[in-house]
């Protein structure tokens, strides 16, 4: 009977611990309201606060070169069994534009690249000028024109000029490397006005069509598209561009305006400039409170700042649920400056103090030269390569380190490390 009671009251001790214990644990998924996050303690810093790199012990630089290398290379002739627009709408969902492992991409661009134009048209709604082209096939696509050198620099802001042909290329493939697989196809190619668009053309897109000395410009329909004095010419009849994939009509896009959008006014501040709490009062909004989309929003800060984008004023997904992917498009505003770091486009990130685990982990991997290396072999591949002046490549690591920074203040600030954020986002 003595062994029975000690038995029982041995097990009311352990219970009673056990009861105290998770009344008392912390909690460790508070914090916010976003569906199926989940807040790790990972090992990201030693004890003198130094970044550990993402492959120490495993890989050496070089290896990890090499390595990405290898998976980010273009295989354009990679055999397909349907259409390469077909096997293109099938890629694209919710989440993301086109799947990681996705080799039918090389053939696609070779045939955005090569494929007959039967259609020519004045461009979408925007501010910029572009081509509407059908290819071969029924496939629509935008074109955006050659507008400068690949070496020119732009100083008055980081949102001056018009688009960069080059950078909508290099931000794809960039995309691409950082594994957010956001951004449309995009390829370089060289159009003949005079064989490949005069024939095809609408009447509201010939009407815009000139000669200057020797060469053939246009001027088409924009904002900013106001006659001759604002065409764009050729090399004689050959005009050098951009062919960027048009997404699925199935998914159509939705358009918000991006919380973080600038004045574009002089001396005018948004509210985002002069409030360091801002992100409390954007995260009041449901669209921001739940869901991936705060999150996409940040990986895409991270992604502006190293293309060095000063311009996403507005943002689409694809559809309109909460899970639906925040698209990087229109990146022609990069590549402008790179002696510039405009640290302002990080807003969302050091505001809001959070970042994706597998977001964190990426720009480890890609440290220490590593992103700059790989992006530069992969775009040789393009039909108008060289794709960005180098200058550009040295930016992309400069800045990529800048990133790391500012996540690491947030994690010394924040406990648990809960800067780094893991989720299980609902499809």
């Amino acid at each position: 009977m003595r062994r029975k009671w000690r038995v029982v009251v041995c097990l009311t001790v352990i219970f009673i611990l056990f009861v105290s214990y998770k009344i008392l644990e912390p909690d460790i998924k508070g914090g916010t309201n976003h569906a199926e996050l989940e807040y790790r303690e990972v090992p990201v810093a030693r004890e003198d606060n130094s970044r550990v790199n993402a492959n120490e012990g495993h890989q050496n630089v070089d290896d990890i070169v090499k390595e990405l290398q290898k998976k980010y290379w273009i295989n354009f002739n990679y055999p397909l069994k349907e259409s390469p627009w077909q096997v293109a709408e099938k890629m694209v969902n919710l989440r993301e534009v086109h799947p990681e492992q996705a080799p039918e991409i090389g053939s696609i661009l070779r045939a955005m690249a090569t494929r007959k134009i039967v259609s020519a048209d004045t461009g979408y709604k925007g501010t910029q000028l572009k081509l509407s082209l059908i290819l071969d096939g029924g496939q629509v696509v935008a074109f955006k024109p050659r507008w400068y050198r690949r070496d020119e620099i732009f100083t008055e802001t980081p949102y001056s000029g018009a688009d960069r042909h080059n950078g909508e290329i290099a931000a794809f493939h960039l995309n691409r490397i950082m594994e957010f697989r956001r951004t449309p196809l995009a390829v370089g190619r060289k159009i003949n006005l005079q064989t490949e668009i005069i024939p095809n053309g609408s009447e509201q897109l010939l009407k815009t069509f000139f000669v200057n000395g020797s060469n053939t410009c246009f001027y088409g329909k924009c904002y900013y598209c106001k006659g001759e004095e604002t065409g764009v010419c050729a090399e004689g009849d050959i005009l050098e561009g951009t062919v960027i994939l048009w997404l699925p009509k199935a998914l159509p896009l939705k358009t918000y305006r991006h919380p973080w959008a600038r004045t574009y006014i002089t001396g005018k501040l948004a509210q985002w400039e002069k409030d360091p709490n801002y992100c409390t009062a954007v995260q009041v909004s449901h669209i921001y409170s739940e869901g991936p989309r705060l999150l996409d929003l940040i990986d895409t800060a991270i992604f502006d700042f190293l293309i060095g984008n000063a311009d996403r004023h507005r943002y689409e997904t694809l559809g309109n649920q909460m899970e639906s992917v925040f698209l990087m498009l229109d990146n022609g505003k990069s590549f402008g400056n790179p002696f510039l770091d405009e640290i302002s486009i990080l807003a969302p990130l050091y505001q809001c103090c959070m970042v994706r685990y597998e977001t964190y982990r990426r720009l480890l991997l890609l440290q220490n030269g590593v992103l700059s290396r790989v992006l530069r072999k992969v775009l040789k591949q393009d039909p108008l390569a060289p794709i960005l002046a180098e200058n550009h490549y040295a930016a992309l690591d400069r800045r990529l380190g800048m990133v790391l920074e500012k996540i690491q203040t947030c994690m010394e600030k924040l406990p648990q490390n809960r800067a780094l954020v893991k989720e299980t986002v609902k499809s």
